[in-house]
C-alpha cells in the first residue's frame, strides 16, 4: 500500500452506504486517569457488533458479477466472520466461514444467524485462514481475508475518517492489535497529514505475534495461548502485507495480562453502560498501563478505540459479577 490515505479515502466513499458512522464519546472517567482528554471510538455499536464490516465491504463492493455469484470465503475467530456473512447477504452473495476449535460459540451462532455456512479446521487461526486460503482457491472462489489485503486495511482504516470529522487533531492513538489491519489502516490515513501522532498497538500477554513479529524483523511463529481477546489472538500469516505496516507505522506497544483485561472490561461497563468484548477491553486495560507507567498524557487528546461487542453473555455475566468496579 503506497498511499494509505488515498486508498482509505476510497474505501470511504464506497463502504459509505454500509456501515455506521459511530459514536466518538468522551470519557472524563479515562481522562481523569493520565489527565488527557480521552474519547472512545465506538466501534462496539458498529453492525454486527465490530469494526470489521467496514473490510469485509470494501473487499467485497469491488467483486466483479461472476465473482459474487460464486461466492467468498472467509477465516474468522468470530467477528470478521460474521462481517463478511452480513455483507454477503446485504450484496446478493454467500459465504463460508471456517472457524478454529476454540471459536467462541456465541459468535459462531452470530455468524450463522447472519447467514453464514460455519465449518470448522484447525485450533490456531494461522491455520484455519491456511486452509481457507487453499479451500478458496481449490473451489474458484473469493477469500476475504481478515486483515492480509490492501482493501481490507483500507476499510478498517476509515474509523480514522471519521475520527478526523469527529474531533479534528488526535496526539494519540490507543488500538488492539491482532493482525495488523485496524491500526495500519487508522495509523496510515492520520499519519499521511499528521506523523506526529502517536499509534499504540495493544496486544495481550497471551497472544502477542505481531509485536514479537516487529521485534525480531520477521514474522514468527511465536505461541498463542487462550486469551479473553479472542478477536486479536492467533499467529500472523506468512507474507502480510500488515506486517511492514505495522513496523512503519506503529510507535509503541503495550501487553495486557488476563486479569487486566477482565478489570478494564468490567471498569468500560461500568462507566460506559457499553457492553464490550475482550480485544476492546486490551486497548482499555493497555491506557490504563500507558498511564500508571507515568510516560505522560496529560493535556494530549487521546482515543481508544472500542472495537467490537461480542462476547459471550455468560462469559459478560461472570466478568461483571466478579472484582471491583
Amino acid at each position: 500500500m503506497t498511499n494509505v490515505r488515498e486508498e482509505v479515502q476510497c474505501a470511504e466513499e464506497r463502504i459509505r452506504p454500509f456501515v455506521r458512522e459511530t459514536m466518538l464519546e468522551h470519557s472524563p472517567e479515562l481522562g481523569a486517569i493520565g489527565g488527557a482528554n480521552v474519547y472512545c471510538k465506538l466501534e462496539a455499536l458498529q453492525y454486527t457488533g465490530s469494526f470489521k464490516v467496514r473490510g469485509a465491504f470494501n473487499r467485497m463492493l469491488v467483486l466483479s458479477d461472476e465473482e459474487r455469484a460464486r461466492g467468498v470465503v472467509a477465516a474468522s475467530t468470530g467477528n470478521h466472520g460474521a462481517a463478511v456473512a452480513y455483507a454477503a447477504a446485504k450484496l446478493g452473495t454467500t459465504g463460508i466461514v471456517f472457524v478454529p476449535t476454540g471459536a467462541s460459540p456465541s459468535k459462531t451462532t452470530t455468524i450463522e444467524r447472519f447467514g453464514g455456512d460455519v465449518r470448522t479446521f484447525g485450533e490456531d487461526p494461522a491455520d484455519t485462514e491456511r486452509h481457507a486460503r487453499d479451500f478458496a482457491r481449490e473451489h474458484g472462489l473469493t477469500y476475504i481475508s481478515p486483515y492480509n489485503d490492501p482493501l481490507v486495511v483500507a476499510g478498517q482504516g476509515t474509523i480514522a475518517v471519521e475520527l478526523e470529522r469527529q474531533l479534528g487533531a488526535v496526539d494519540v492513538v490507543f488500538a488492539s492489535l491482532g493482525g495488523g489491519g485496524l491500526i495500519s489502516g487508522i495509523a496510515g490515513y492520520l499519519k499521511a497529514t499528521n506523523p506526529g501522532v502517536r499509534i499504540v498497538g495493544c496486544s495481550p500477554d497471551n497472544s502477542r505475534v505481531m509485536i514479537e513479529s516487529m521485534r525480531a524483523g520477521r514474522i514468527v511463529d511465536t505461541p498463542s495461548f487462550p486469551t479473553l481477546s479472542d478477536g486479536t489472538a492467533g499467529g500472523v500469516e506468512a507474507g502480510a502485507i500488515t506486517f511492514d505496516l505495522c513496523r512503519r507505522l506503529i510507535d509503541d506497544t503495550v501487553t495486557v495480562t488476563e486479569p487486566e483485561i477482565e478489570e478494564a472490561l468490567r471498569r468500560f461497563v461500568h462507566y460506559h453502560h457499553v457492553p464490550i468484548e475482550g480485544a476492546a477491553a486490551v486497548a482499555v486495560a493497555s491506557y490504563w498501563k500507558w498511564c500508571a507507567g507515568g510516560d505522560g498524557l496529560a493535556g494530549r487528546t487521546v482515543v481508544v478505540v472500542i472495537c467490537g461487542a461480542n462476547i459471550d453473555l455468560g462469559l459478560l455475566k461472570r466478568i461483571l459479577s466478579s472484582g471491583r468496579s
